[in-house]
């Protein structure tokens, strides 16, 4: 039996990786959210690990708001960069694995082609390089550790793209507008959490790229909602990045390779338009 450590539970990815952690059998997972551990936290995060003692942790809390992560660069990197680092420290404290989901977002997006594990980075915002940070502060300080880069996570829990789709569509006189020069790796949560679940019990140490294969644009990816849901697709309509003027830079191509995983006879990802087709047929997604 593996003793597991889930923070972010509140989040997508960690409520996932708890309920594959659960229907995985013969683990004790404790998921916390921010109410219960803010990893920004020292003492916090060193009391729960002190009395949890757990074999693996994994580190599904960030601040992921990028226009937030933007305006405020301090709250970015207390929670992004040094809260893992205090998991790092604490888990090597007690010998524990320590399995941290970063993001596409610590590249430029200027290679024009997916992006793999060897890749060099380069983040263009405050987000991309906190996130970035987190990363620097495991591999230091962490005595076993995996990183875990996704990329447009969408699932069953909290606010998602897909769910942002549904809502347009409610509203078709609007037009809706989404992004038709961002290109990236939609990811399944479950999908995600699978994965995660295994490189956290076989303590894979490295970095790995977790992402659903295929890549797509924002605009075709809620066509693509759309047309799964049988609804009209032309609800949807194109624009640029420059026009919705927001905050922070995008990268405009990070879509992920899965070269790691596939050379650690790992299972990579399913393609995600059939993870997207079983997410719009699911009881979980309501217009």
């Amino acid at each position: 039996m593996t003793r597991v450590l889930v923070t972010g539970a509140g989040g997508q990815v960690g409520a996932a990786t708890v309920a594959a952690f659960e229907a995985a059998g013969h683990h004790d997972v404790r998921g916390v959210a921010r109410a219960q551990l803010d990893i920004a936290d020292r003492d916090a995060v060193e009391q729960v690990v002190g009395e949890l003692l757990p074999d693996a942790i994994v580190n599904c809390a960030a601040l992921t708001d990028v226009d937030r992560c933007e305006r405020e660069p301090d709250l970015a990197f207390a929670v992004n960069a040094s809260g893992p680092r205090h998991l790092a420290v604490a888990a090597k404290r007690i010998g524990a694995h320590v399995v941290h989901v970063s993001t596409d977002y610590v590249f430029d997006g200027t290679a024009g082609r997916p992006y793999d594990e060897w890749d060099a980075v380069n983040p263009i915002s405050v987000y991309g390089r906190s996130k970035l940070g987190g990363e620097l502060e495991v591999a230091r300080h962490a005595g076993s550790w995996t990183i875990a880069r996704t990329a447009w996570v969408f699932g069953r829990a909290g606010h998602d793209f897909i769910r942002l789709v549904f809502q347009a569509a409610t509203e078709p006189d609007r037009g809706i507008r989404f992004v038709d020069d961002q290109t990236g790796s939609p990811t399944y949560a479950p999908d995600l959490a699978a994965v995660l679940v295994r490189l956290a019990v076989e303590r894979r140490e490295g970095i790995f790229h977790v992402a659903n294969a295929g890549y797509c644009t924002r605009y075709q990816q809620a066509r693509e909602v759309l047309e799964a849901a049988g609804l009209d697709p032309s609800i949807a309509r194109p624009t640029t990045t420059v026009a919705l003027d927001r905050p922070a830079p995008r990268p405009p191509f990070t879509a992920l390779e899965q070269v790691a995983l596939r050379h650690c006879g790992l299972p990579t990802l399913r393609h995600y338009r059939e993870a997207l087709a079983e997410y719009v047929s699911s009881a979980g997604v309501r217009i």
